[in-house]
């Protein structure tokens, strides 16, 4: 079994609480049943937010989702000029047996653009 590094993003249509648990939510069930993972197989999540999002913790949505005994963090992404606004981002650190590049990164909906070299 090896760690592995999952990506993944989600845009919000509005800043509230629970549109982000709802989105927020969505991709972290994607990015686990595209790579065949369960909660735990977890071993950490970072989650990021644009600077128009202020409603809630993206986390929020993985504890409402039962994911209660992984470690969890939020940052703040950077302020480009430009950027696509309003997006949550994640990067999990997994277990799997899965080899590198058989690792499904989730990029729903317009956040595909931001990494059309790996987004599935």
């Amino acid at each position: 079994m090896a760690v592995r590094a999952v990506r993944g993003a989600v845009q919000l249509e509005r800043d509230e609480a629970g549109h982000m648990d709802e989105r927020v939510g969505e991709l972290l069930t994607a990015v686990l049943e595209r790579n065949g993972l369960v909660a735990d197989d977890l071993i950490s999540i970072w989650f990021t937010a644009t600077p128009d999002l202020h409603s809630d913790f993206p986390a929020a949505a993985a504890r409402g989702l039962g994911i209660v005994d992984v470690p969890l963090i939020c940052a703040q992404e950077l302020d480009i000029e430009g950027a696509m606004p309003r997006v949550v981002r994640l990067l999990a650190h997994v277990e799997t047996y899965l080899p590198r590049a058989e690792i499904s990164h989730v990029y729903l909906g317009a956040t595909a653009a931001l990494r059309k070299d790996i987004a599935q």
